[in-house]
């Protein structure tokens, strides 16, 4: 199968995230199964315009808007497109391209609420709910798929679930740190309410140390008054260090307001970390109450921590911890590129 997959940013580019690491999981194991793999993106300074990466080709054409415009002459060529709607603008692929399937992380709505001046507000989501003309969908859960259907309207027999997965070779328990450790990653956003860990650590009564790990626009606030709080800020950390933070921690902290499947969370849960989330997204669907974690209602700051507190006692952290590595073995990128090349094909052939 000769595959596309578009999106705004490939591995190289500096704001790279969660999306991306889905597309270089899937996409090298795709070429391993036997397809050839594309992946387009928006330009990186420094970087050439193509490139080899784990056996796919990188190209990449524009920047943030026109990116979308050279992705409609670049979809032309390939045999199947998979257009990674990360960023709610979707690539439009399917206007040149039938066999073209649209990769939903998550449905933006309501995040652009936040996020979004009135006019880019009401563009974006109105640019979003053109992903129901796409004629196939891939949604990362079941939450995703749920919010396609009510928010967006789009007809469920059109929409594929395949879980994303974990690396267990990267991601697995280590060493636990001597004394009790909380953690919390992910971008300094408006919709994941960073600044909840100081109202949470300050209704703690177990004495614990708060990592913070992510960059983004909130970055700079966020560091000046994290001291204040008792908060460590480590900002953007290596591969190796954030793996090393989840292995140590004694629990993962998760205050977004939406995640269409939570990522760092089962990344946690494969270092033998459990979770405390909101009752938001598909954080309740990853995280099963009791098992690998708690789920609190959304900003219910006492009840956080008070689940924080009990996993600070160390008889109750190891027995979860084991719960949460048992919890995380269903989740495999092996098996989540079996499922992508599973359905492609049916794409392709159809």
């Amino acid at each position: 199968m000769d595959l596309l997959i578009t999106n705004h940013r490939d591995v190289y580019h500096p704001q790279a995230g969660g999306a991306e690491e889905v597309i270089k999981e899937v996409g090298r194991r795709l070429v391993y199964l036997g397809n050839s793999v594309t992946w387009f993106s928006e330009n990186v300074k420094g970087r050439p315009s193509m490139e080899s990466y784990e056996g796919m080709t990188l190209k990449r054409k524009g920047g943030k808007a026109s990116v979308h415009l050279y992705s409609i002459f670049e979809a032309r060529r390939h045999e199947v497109v998979i257009d990674s709607v990360a960023h709610a603008v979707p690539f439009f692929s399917y206007a040149v391209n039938d066999k073209t399937v649209a990769l939903i992380h998550h449905v933006h709505q309501e995040v652009v609420q936040l996020e979004l001046g009135t006019f880019s507000r009401g563009l974006v989501k109105f640019m979003e709910k053109q992903v129901k003309r796409y004629p196939h969908l891939i949604a990362v859960s079941r939450t995703t798929k749920n919010d396609l259907k009510t928010k967006l309207g789009i007809d469920e027999s059109k929409i594929e679930v395949i879980y994303n997965g974990v690396d267990h070779e990267k991601f697995k328990p280590g060493e636990k740190s001597r004394e009790p450790m909380v953690l919390w990653i992910g971008r300094m956003k408006s919709y994941k309410n960073p600044f909840d860990v100081f109202e949470i650590k300050k209704r703690m009564k177990t004495k614990a140390e708060l990592v913070v790990v992510g960059s983004g626009e909130l970055s700079e606030k966020f560091s000046m008054e994290a001291e204040r709080h008792g908060v460590k800020y480590l900002g953007r950390v290596s591969e190796g260090e954030k793996v090393s933070l989840y292995q140590r921690s004694w629990a993962i902290l998760s205050t977004s307001f939406i995640e269409g499947w939570g990522m760092t969370i089962v990344e946690g849960n494969a270092c033998g970390t459990p979770a405390v989330v909101y009752r938001a997204g598909s954080l309740p669907e990853v995280v099963r109450d009791g098992e690998n974690g708690f789920v609190v209602d959304y900003k219910d700051y006492e009840s956080a921590a008070k689940a924080l507190d009990y996993l600070m006692e160390e008889s109750n952290m190891r027995q979860m911890s084991k719960r949460s590595y048992e919890s995380s073995l269903k989740y495999d990128w092996d098996i989540t590129a079996r499922s992508y090349n599973d359905f492609l094909t049916k794409v392709r052939d159809s």
